[in-house]
């Protein structure tokens, strides 16, 4: 759908809550006045997580609610920090995109001593019993979309393809063993490289790995802004062949699909991942009848389908 009409989806889910009338009022709340205020704690700075952060404080608004923000700069340490400083502002729950997996035990008792309620967005820990909720992606489900349009694609031939990664964390991690290990035997993968989610590491190894593998046919790059710095380092070794499949659906990375430089992408759309982070957690608090575990959808975009992609991020005041 144009962009204007599927900004306009994007909008109607955060506006969910508000449009029922499911809005919280002070007697559903630790605090004895006021709105509800939520504690949402950052991961990083990446255009990803700053579009997390305008859905999730948008909505909150939508809702009538508030919220206090912190940003954990990929540091776990950091992060802990910041649940405690959330606790210590007695916020009336606190949903957080945890910069590892590894860190959540700690953060997860941290809260739970205080006895304030933590939603997760991204990943949940193996045992669930001690947060309110989370809101995830299928993150090896993503790179298994990408590696089912290379296998498909290749159609049987032995083929080439290698992997630019993000930055080691446990998300990254998981979208690029959904990729690799539902790659039929065909395809071999020649390469993987760390891009750490940023354009300029993405290009320098992509130019090291097209180097090493001539004849390489396919990359999986683990976002679009990378993908684009791969695209670039491909070119400019005579390698406009390769064909990329990355992770988004920005309206920079449809383009890009329209005009040939990406053959694939997989919307997962952050709008839709903080909005509905932030309805859930208001639900939940609200003692509504809701699974704790809420997945947000994600599918394979490609040329001919990519007027249909939902909004990724919503950049309008």
């Amino acid at each position: 759908m144009p962009v204007s009409s599927r900004r306009l989806l994007a909008t109607a889910v955060g506006l969910g809550l508000l449009a029922t009338g499911c809005t919280l009022d002070p007697t559903d709340s630790a605090h004895s006045t006021g709105p509800v205020v939520l504690g949402f704690i950052n991961g990083g700075t990446t255009s990803f997580h700053t579009c997390l952060q305008t859905a999730v404080t948008k909505t909150t608004s939508n809702n009538l609610a508030k919220v206090r923000t912190a940003d954990s700069h990929g540091s776990k340490s950091a992060e802990l920090r910041n649940v405690r400083d959330m606790i210590a502002h007695k916020v009336d729950a606190i949903i957080l995109l945890s910069v590892d997996a590894s860190a959540l035990d700690a953060d997860i008792a941290a809260a739970q001593k205080a006895k304030t309620p933590i939603a997760l967005i991204a990943v949940t820990p193996s045992d669930d019993s001690k947060i309110l909720g989370a809101v995830i992606s299928d993150l090896p489900g993503i790179g298994k979309l990408d590696a089912q349009w290379v296998d498909d694609d290749a159609a049987g031939k032995p083929v080439e393809a290698g992997v630019v990664s993000g930055d080691g964390s446990t998300s990254s991690n998981l979208m690029v063993d959904g990729f690799t290990k539902n790659l039929a035997a065909n395809v071999q993968v020649v390469g993987d490289e760390r891009g750490m989610f940023d354009r300029a590491t993405a290009k320098a190894a992509a130019t090291k790995m097209i180097q090493a593998h001539p004849d390489l046919r396919y990359a999986f790059v683990a976002n679009e802004d990378m993908a684009f710095g791969v695209r670039q380092a491909f070119d400019a070794a005579g390698a406009h062949s390769v064909k990329i499949v990355t992770v988004n659906g920005t309206d920079q990375g449809l383009a890009a699909l329209k005009d040939g430089k990406f053959a694939a992408t997989v919307s997962n759309s952050v709008q839709d991942l903080g909005a509905l982070a932030v309805t859930h957690t208001l639900a939940l608090l609200r003692g509504e009848d809701k699974d704790k575990i809420e997945h947000i959808d994600a599918r394979l975009v490609t040329k001919a389908n990519a007027d249909t992609a939902p909004l990724y991020c919503d950049t309008d005041d």
